[in-house]
């Protein structure tokens, strides 16, 4: 595990012998500190994590990472003074050793900046551990792959694997932080929203397999066009060494055109022969999961997995193919594929009335409300979308709402729209076919939650989906059965 010598060699390049206490994670919200955790104090635009360190003492940190000034009453061992050249490499040996033993407590540990010092330390541990990192990155689609992919190689290897999003330059270094010297692999999502992030987090955690998923116009407004996001995204198998494994879509032309950028080894997958490992006769069977054939050189196999949606069979190559890489057999890379455990963004509820609520709503993108349509598509039922804005699309915004609302008009009976980008979907589907009687344009959670309480039937199954931001999660809590 890592332990406060670990931090400290990271940070000063010393490494003082009885400073042995155990780091048990990493942790920016005092109200997640857990006991022996290292509270990383990072100042922001609307709060500063230096006003919440006492809180994270209570609680049960054995440290603080913090940049400035602390309060009198609160311990603080100062590092600045070792990263100076002041002091010769035994005085700074001698000093710091002698400092420590003034500690009987939790204390902060001062540095120049909280951020840098966190991922001074996941890079140093990262490095210390003999473990093997698989790197995630793609417009839609990363977080169910990590979760998958993290299933597959769990039936043989002792796996780690971001939690939530923690997919960024805060959050990949608190993941590594988790890692200790019985893991063996760590699956980690990666973020993008401005060109050299993805080469900066594989700097910490060096990986040797990457997957890139797909390119969408999500984060667009921020990240820029198409091409903008495929150079970003293809840092990470630019990245890898020699000896890895750029897992690429097929399918998709801005991903493919990666393989002429990395060194590693490029192993495709997609929808047709033309990729190494692929999938065929996909039939989605609704909430039951998903059917198809799949093939690897010579091999075929029939598989039938509990994941929602024939999108979904993306997800499977992704994990399999990463299976394949990492030496699996077939069967474990099957077992893994057919576990329940996966954690699946979409869940089903039902109302009181009966109908089927398909809560969608962590987060859209035009690719992610396409899939979650065709999903739809599939199950039985008079079919309804309640679809709200999709931010960040930047250049894309009209193309992508107009793309949502051609599809939902020939999927749905009755189309809800929220937002003013919603406008966009129902006018769209309006001019697709969609009858207008069937369309209707509100703009509060409040203004659906009454709509779909008067409207809804045992018969109704019916698709919530919207950008995080506009909450639309609280239509389920509002409109679900409670237990």
């Amino acid at each position: 595990m890592l332990t406060l010598a670990d931090a400290l060699e990271a940070l000063t390049g010393i490494r003082p012998e009885g400073a042995t206490v155990v780091i048990t994670e990493g942790a920016i919200d005092s109200r997640q500190v857990i006991p022996g955790a290292l509270f990383v104090a990072l100042p922001g635009e609307r709060t500063d994590g230096h006003n919440f360190v006492a809180s994270a003492f209570q609680r049960g940190a054995s440290f603080a990472l913090v940049q400035r000034e602390m309060e009198s009453e609160l311990p603080v061992l100062d590092l600045r003074p070792f990263l100076s050249g002041e002091l010769s490499p035994e005085q700074a040996r001698t000093e710091l050793k002698t400092r420590l033993t003034a500690f009987d407590g939790p204390f902060c540990l001062r540095v120049g900046d909280s951020l840098h010092a966190l991922q001074q330390i996941a890079r140093f541990w990262r490095d210390k551990l003999d473990v093997q990192v698989i790197g995630i990155t793609g417009s839609v689609g990363k977080s169910t792959t990590k979760e998958l992919v993290a299933e597959v190689l769990g039936q043989r290897y002792s796996t780690l694997k971001n939690k939530g999003n923690l997919n960024n330059e805060i959050g990949l270094p608190l993941t590594l932080l988790n890692l200790s010297p019985g893991h063996e692999r760590a699956v980690l999502e990666m973020g993008f929203y401005v060109p050299g992030e993805i080469t900066f987090l594989c700097e910490i955690a060096r990986p040797h397999i990457g997957v890139i998923t797909n390119i969408g116009t999500v984060h667009a407004e921020r990240a820029g066009d198409q091409e903008t996001i495929a150079r970003g995204k293809s840092e990470l198998v630019q990245s890898l060494p020699v000896d890895g494994v750029a897992i690429l879509n097929a399918d998709d032309p801005l991903v493919r055109e990666m393989a002429k950028v990395t060194r590693a080894r490029v192993l495709f997958y997609g929808m047709d022969s033309s990729a190494e490992l692929w999938a065929d006769n996909v039939e989605g069977l609704g909430l039951e999961g998903i059917r198809f054939r799949l093939h690897f050189r010579s091999e075929v196999l029939y598989l039938r997995v509990p994941m929602i949606g024939r999108h979904s069979v993306q997800t499977a190559l992704r994990a399999a193919a990463v299976g394949l890489a990492e030496g699996l057999t077939w069967q474990e890379i099957v077992n893994g594929l057919r576990s329940a455990s996966v954690q699946l963004r979409l869940i089903a509820v039902r109302t009181e009335n009966g109908a089927l609520l398909l809560d969608d709503a962590y987060n859209a993108s035009p690719e992610s409300m396409m899939a979650a349509l065709n999903l739809l598509d599939e199950m039985e039922g008079r079919k309804v979308a309640v679809l709200g804005d999709m931010l960040e699309l930047g250049q894309y915004e009209w193309r992508g709402h107009e793309l949502v609302g051609i599809r939902a008009s020939e999927v749905v009976k009755e189309l809800v729209t929220l937002g003013e980008r919603g406008r966009m979907i129902a006018a769209a589907a309006c001019r697709a076919g969609l009858p207008a009687k069937n369309i209707t344009e509100l703009e509060t959670v409040e203004q659906a939650v009454e709509f779909l309480r008067q409207r809804l039937t045992p018969q109704d199954v019916v698709l919530v989906k919207g950008s995080r931001g506009m909450r639309m999660d609280r239509i389920v809590t509002a409109l679900e059965v409670r237990a």
